[in-house]
């Protein structure tokens, strides 16, 4: 495997050059530079992990701390991270909480992950919180504390927006998202239409519901309880809740699900009810994780660009960690767009694009 001092022979310079170049420590003409890039490249060098943490004083590992890495979500997430981090040479550390939003198990699981992480020195970490709303305040201030106590550990919260605590943020439209597939429903002649939310105690649930009531009142179609059914985003919860609005509702003709794993419960139910998909009833989930398009009929949902927030929540992260002077603190925002199929259009065409799954 080559070397940096093979580098510096093959481009002509010296290895202090080749250094300064890789490390974007010090100025290097840009001739010079081109000239160990293309060396670089043609020797297929990478750098030494562990040689350019011990140089920096990092521990050339990042932590990232997942709800449900088993799920159909968080994998194209932290595929996205891990795209980034091999680019720096850097190692991951994921650890999983494996618990639902809001459960006191879960929270403190997830608390036990960041000490842990920080315990072994991190030099950053990517965080999906399990932490309801009504218990967010103390719980981030406390996070933001274990963070800084010794070394100032860089944290960026995806999916959900935290920055108004002073931490990094890449988060999802939900009540743009949530809107869009409601209208899109109305557009297909829906007037009654049911709404599968997530924990109502989580930001991305009241966000997507929000939506829904916004499309809604927009079109004119008044919303009551009765018509919104809470689940938790499993597929379970997806089929109880949908069993609910068939007796709550009579004349449902339409359905927002808060994610696709419920809308493929709500989908089963709808099958023992023997009600037909979209003829009598149109549902469309929220996510497009990859059995949105395998189901029966397939499923119409609003697609989020799950790998590329990934992507770019690593990218504040390492930024993070390679500039640590102080900046503004970063809110992306992620737009999301219709995918529409069968279970909203019976005549939609196939949807096999797995490019950003």
């Amino acid at each position: 495997m080559a070397g940096i001092k093979d580098v510096a022979k093959r481009a002509g310079v010296s290895i202090s050059t080749v250094s300064n170049v890789l490390n974007n420590s010090k100025f290097v003409s840009p001739d010079l530079q081109r000239k160990v890039e293309i060396a670089a490249k043609e020797l297929s060098y990478k750098p030494n992990p562990v040689a350019r943490s011990m140089k920096k004083k990092k521990s050339g590992t990042i932590g990232v701390i997942t709800a449900d890495m088993c799920g159909l979500f968080y994998p194209y997430i932290v595929k996205g991270i891990y795209s980034v981090a091999n680019e720096k040479g850097y190692q991951i550390m994921i650890c999983d909480t494996q618990g639902v939003y809001g459960e006191a198990a879960a929270i403190e699981r997830e608390l036990e992950k960041f000490k842990s992480l920080i315990t072994n020195r991190v030099d950053g970490i990517i965080f999906a919180s399990v932490v309801p709303q009504s218990g967010q305040d103390n719980y981030l201030k406390k996070l933001k504390n274990l963070a800084e106590h010794d070394k100032k550990i860089p944290l960026v919260s995806i999916e959900r927006d935290f920055s108004e605590y002073g931490i990094d943020s890449v988060y999802f439209d939900g009540v743009t998202g949530a809107k869009m597939a409601v209208k899109h429903l109305i557009d297909e002649g829906c007037k009654r239409i049911g709404h599968i939310s997530g924990p109502f105690f989580m930001s991305i649930a009241t966000d997507r519901a929000l939506g829904y009531r916004k499309a809604m009142a927009e079109a004119g179609l008044s919303v009551d309880d009765s018509m919104v059914a809470e689940g938790d985003y499993s597929h379970q919860s997806g089929y109880a809740a949908m069993k609910e609005l068939l007796k709550s509702m009579p004349g449902i003709d339409g359905v927002f699900s808060g994610n696709d794993q419920m809308a493929v419960g709500a989908l089963k139910a709808l099958r023992e009810h023997h009600k037909k998909v979209p003829e009598e009833i149109k549902i469309i989930g929220y996510d497009d994780v990859f059995i949105s398009s395998v189901v029966e009929p397939a499923l119409s949902t609003i697609h989020i660009r799950k790998k590329h927030a990934g992507i770019e929540t690593a990218k504040i992260l390492f930024d993070r960690i390679e500039n640590e002077e102080n900046k503004e603190v970063i809110r992306m925002k992620m737009e999301s767009r219709l995918v529409v199929r069968k279970s909203t259009v019976k005549d939609a065409p196939e949807d096999w694009i797995l490019s950003d799954w």
